[in-house]
């Protein structure tokens, strides 16, 4: 029987959507981004990752590359990535180039997160990918190639990423189904599920991963990483109101209304119809929101059902002081 891990034993880690809010500007967005990756590396945080996204009004993440570099210049020893870049919009040899890059920029500290979405609509994922189809073997073999060029170039290979060849980027793959699960397994690579937005086969998923699990030159037994939504604030009252903020950008993504961060609004949830509030819930069912006492018993019952190894944190707290806090509260509790 797979034994529970203690609260402490369970690595923080955060992933940004680089939320404009309303009223303020994508600079703003930008420079609250390193603001808190530079607050979570000093809590000791393990990654901060950058997730792809396009035409969506109220996330800046689309260059996520150019992220990348732009937080990792801007800290010292916290790894920095993609959670992540959708590799059905690029080519690998492109991939392998800029992040092959950033690891000799920032040796040891950059991870290659690898997602199958478009991360956007239909309309722009045309414009992104022009007429290629995407058919669901080129993943596997996207992954595949990426892989090869970002390992040291073998006798007799005539197509080398420069830079990239030799650098061993660590490729994480990403997913909310059971496909990349499975993926994650043969090829022997630690995996992180989507549960912050799509937690319905969260635990299936990672039983899959773990069952399925074949070793590798990067990694000897699963590494899983699970996705959580994060609401914290000094007692249950407030974090609810400051929660109110994702509730909004939530029934957006569901309505097809997307806008930028909303500022919290009180009694919100009260005012939507059971059947919107059921769809919200649905969306947040691994969310983490409340008081210490109640991100404790949040975390713990994470845990006790995923045995995850890392946490990645998603918190969209509309007052970036606030959300500091709240980043506070959930490394004091896993610490205590």
């Amino acid at each position: 029987m797979r034994s529970m891990k203690a609260l402490n034993q369970i690595a923080l880690s955060m992933l940004d959507l680089v939320a404009v809010r309303e009223g303020g500007s994508v600079a703003d967005a930008l420079d609250i981004s390193l603001r808190t990756a530079r607050h979570v590396e000093s809590l000791g945080f393990t990654r901060y990752w950058l997730a792809e996204h396009h035409n969506m009004a109220g996330i800046a993440s689309s260059a996520t590359a150019v992220l990348v570099g732009h937080i990792a210049g801007g800290t010292t020893r916290i790894r920095v990535g993609s959670g992540g870049v959708m590799l059905p919009n690029h080519a690998p040899l492109v991939v392998a180039e800029a992040f092959g890059t950033l690891a000799e920029l920032y040796p040891g500290r950059i991870d290659l997160g690898l997602g199958r979405a478009p991360g956007t609509d239909g309309l722009t994922m045309r414009a992104l990918r022009r007429d290629r189809i995407e058919r669901e073997e080129d993943f596997p073999r996207d992954v595949a190639e990426l892989q090869q060029l970002l390992a040291a170039p073998q006798p007799g290979q005539k197509l080398i990423a420069m830079p990239g060849a030799g650098t061993n980027v660590p490729i994480w793959l990403l997913g909310s189904s059971l496909f990349s699960a499975r993926l994650a397994a043969e090829r022997g690579l630690p995996y992180a599920f989507a549960s912050h937005f799509a937690p319905r086969l969260l635990l299936q998923a990672l039983d899959v991963y773990r069952s399925n699990f074949r070793p590798s030159e990067q990694l000897a037994k699963p590494y899983a990483i699970v996705g959580v939504p994060l609401i914290a604030a000094p007692t249950d009252e407030e974090a609810d109101f400051l929660a109110s903020s994702t509730y909004r950008r939530v029934l957006g993504i569901l309505r097809g209304d997307r806008r930028r961060l909303q500022p919290p609004e009180e009694n919100f949830m009260a005012n939507l119809h059971p059947e919107e509030r059921a769809a919200i819930g649905d969306f947040l069912g691994a969310a983490v929101i409340g008081s210490p006492d109640s991100v404790r018993t949040g975390f713990t019952r994470l845990a006790e059902a995923t045995d995850a190894d890392e946490f990645m944190l998603v918190s969209d707290v509309f007052d970036a002081d606030l959300r500091l806090r709240a980043l506070d509260i959930a490394a004091q509790v896993c610490k205590a």
